[in-house]
């Protein structure tokens, strides 16, 4: 194959985006001269890609949230197609997304077998529907994986695979000086600080605010001084500003301006309540130890809790192998349940300490960085 000048990225939701912004950049740095078009959010559009649309259409999960805008999903997965086939790529890299990404792979690969396809990051087949390995084989050629056991699961379903670490890693640490700016700039004193992390999809954060609002009140009751702290994700701020009073009095909502002052945020707080997902490896990074509570609508709850192969779905319990972090999942995530776990937390601070500096150093932390690794791995 000829060298590749063009590359067409698909990325549906936030995770997604900061994935495509850390191996466009790598890209860039390897291959000055190499060009994108495709979907991406704000992280990508600020490394040169001006996405077909926003990013924020495709940030939905779960059957019963899907089926609404299951018209304007197979809409927008058909206008993807198209502009890819007329970009006429040397590679199509589709990012997380996988209902999404998968289709349009699959359409562009019937059109044209010719254009070289790569997943970033490994459909979850060891935590269900083991069959999607291979099924995405069938039209994808290589996959870049996060995490550090499923290149095997990959190759055996047919495909290329690398483990190519998770750019969480590469990030700087907030130092103790930005975690003092931080206080000092939102008038924190010395207060002891609960992070509340809802979730950046609207549909989950809907689902629990109310729910992580009334465990914050039950927390802050029993824990003298103690503010809350609501970051907040751009696509989700309208809701969360006209929602405030789900949460308690005097809690600090929180836009971070960049990546800094996120970063300055988690580590200032000494524990967080957070929606599963990415988020925990961000915590981890920062070392804030952590309870996951997450819920879906009553019937993708239902089809998930048959179908899970794993009894964690917490990335820092899985890549640590320990069951370090607290989980309320479903049923079990009631403000009350959620409560209790954050001040089960609280009194043994330092119980998640190892399992998230394994974690760290398993995803590849002191090493290669890992927007650049996936980008030698496109290139290769």
């Amino acid at each position: 194959m000829g060298a590749i000048r063009r590359i067409f990225i698909v990325a549906g939701e936030a995770s997604g985006d900061k994935l495509g912004q850390a191996v466009m950049r790598g890209l860039k740095a390897l291959q000055p001269d190499i060009a994108f078009s495709g979907v991406g959010g704000p992280l990508m559009e600020a490394e040169g890609l001006d996405s077909l649309f926003p990013m924020s259409e495709l940030s939905v999960m779960g059957l019963a949230e899907v089926l609404p805008k299951y018209r304007a999903l197979v809409r927008r997965k058909d206008e993807t197609v198209a502009a890819a086939l007329a970009f006429e790529p040397d590679l199509l890299l589709t990012i997380d997304s996988p209902d999404f990404c998968k289709r349009v792979a699959k359409d562009v690969r019937a059109a044209n077998p010719a254009i070289r396809t790569v997943h970033y990051v490994a459909p979850s087949v060891w935590a269900w529907r083991p069959k999607r390995a291979e099924k995405l084989a069938k039209f994808t050629d290589k996959v870049l994986t996060l995490l550090p056991f499923e290149p095997q699961l990959m190759q055996a379903a047919g495909m290329e695979a690398e483990f190519v670490g998770h750019p969480v890693v590469a990030e700087p640490k907030a130092s103790r000086d930005d975690i003092a700016a931080f206080r000092a700039g939102h008038g924190l004193g010395d207060a002891p600080l609960l992070l509340l992390l809802p979730g950046s999809r609207m549909g989950e954060v809907k689902r629990l605010s109310e729910r992580f609002g009334a465990a914050a009140e039950a927390v802050l009751a029993k824990q003298a001084g103690m503010r809350a702290v609501v970051v907040v994700a751009d696509n989700v701020r309208d809701y969360l500003t006209e929602n405030e009073a789900l949460f308690p009095k005097g809690t600090l909502f929180l836009s971070p301006k960049d990546a800094d002052e996120k970063r300055a945020a988690f580590a200032a707080c000494d524990v967080a309540l957070a929606a599963s997902g990415t988020v925990s490896l961000e915590l981890a990074a920062a070392g804030t130890p952590m309870v996951i509570g997450y819920d879906m609508a009553w019937l993708s709850r239902v089809l998930m809790s048959r179908m899970l192969l794993i009894d964690t779905v917490t990335l820092v319990n899985l890549v640590s192998e320990t069951r370090a972090v607290p989980e309320r999942i479903g049923k079990s995530c009631t403000a009350k349940a959620l409560a209790e776990a954050v001040l089960d937390v609280l009194a043994q601070p330092n119980a998640q300490a190892e399992a998230m500096r394994l974690t760290m150093e398993r995803l590849g932390r002191g090493g290669v960085d890992p927007g650049l690794r996936a980008a030698k791995a496109l290139l290769n």
